[in-house]
Parts: C-alpha cells; structure tokens; sequence
C-alpha cells in the first residue's frame, strides 16, 4: 500500500514540473516563504488585533497555530520521518534550499488550514474566502518547489482543518470559564 502511495506521489511531482514556469516559480517561491514560520498568519492575525470585536479571533487563531505546530512539526513529523523529495534532487535540480526536517506532513499547510478552519467558524465568507486561496497556495507551492509530496499536503490540509476546529471548541470552552459573560 505505501508502494502504491509512493508511486502517485511521484507521478504527481512529476507532472507538476512540466508546469514550471519562472514567472510562476517566483510566485511559488514567494507563497512559500509567507508561509515559513507562520510569518503570514501571524500577520494576519496581528490584523485581527487591530479590531476590538475580532481580538477573540485572533487569540483564537494564536492558539489553532499553536495546536498545528504540536501536532504536526513536534509530533507527526518524527512519528513518521518521511524523507522529502528534493532529498532526491540533484543540486541544479533545487528551487530553493533544502529543508533540513522531515516531510509528513507539511507543516505550512497544516498552520495554513489550521487557520482557514478558524475563520470558517468565525468569519464571515469574504474574510474567508481571501484566506482559503492564500493557504491553498501556500499548500500547492510546497508541492511545486518539490518539498513535499501530494500526500503530505493532504494530511497537512485535514490535520490543519481538524486543529482548527479544535482550538475553535477548546476556545469556546474554556474562555467562558476564564472570563464569565465573555460569550453571553
């Protein structure tokens, strides 16, 4: 079965390189490096403080990405020790430089869909649909730039959604109880 996983994961890179295109490589490179670290998302949700009425949003947001970071770079990634595809590039093959960790899942898009099912739940759909191309991008781009495989974005995306939706219920759980009324 892991054969079989392996094979469509590299079929895919392999398809998705007959699309590379500088122009789109630039693009890829910098949805990619938004994501490094979170730095979009932390934006992002520095803009949430900006507003009094969203700040519970943003709080919550601190903590989906806190959630993602453990459950995916702590946890997963040195459960599984996938290693990643361009582990098996020739240098001038490289887009970028090689990520030192592991592979499954990827960690951009877990922060990433860990936020866009935060503000599913919170939001509005004109916050949320903006948020959703973003991290989709992001999502794709690890793809594009051969760091990660399908399937590492995939389990990124349903790890991030799940974390998401539980930093959304913890949230709602245990504010009420630090701050009476706080939901009222």
């Amino acid at each position: 079965m892991f054969g079989r996983i392996q094979n469509i994961d590299d079929t895919v890179i392999e398809r998705i390189v007959k699309i590379h295109k500088p122009a789109l490589t630039k693009i890829m490179i910098a949805a990619s490096r938004a994501g490094n670290f979170g730095t979009i998302w932390w934006a992002i949700c520095i803009l949430f403080f900006l507003r009094p009425e969203w700040n519970l949003t943003g709080i919550n947001i601190i903590l989906g990405l806190c959630l993602a970071h453990l459950m995916g770079e702590i946890i997963l990634k040195h459960i599984v020790k996938r290693e990643r595809p361009c582990h098996h590039l020739d240098d001038d093959e490289q887009l970028i430089g090689r990520p030192r960790f592991y592979s499954f899942p990827s960690g951009h898009t877990t922060a990433s869909f860990s936020v866009v099912g935060i503000v599913l739940l919170r939001c509005r759909p004109i916050v949320f649909l903006p948020i959703l191309l973003l991290a989709s991008t992001i999502a794709f781009s690890r793809i594009y730039l051969r760091v990660h495989y399908l399937t590492d974005v995939i389990v990124g995306v349903l790890l991030g959604l799940v974390c998401g939706l539980c930093s959304v219920l913890l949230f709602n759980s245990i504010f009420p109880i630090l701050i009476p009324g706080l939901f009222v």
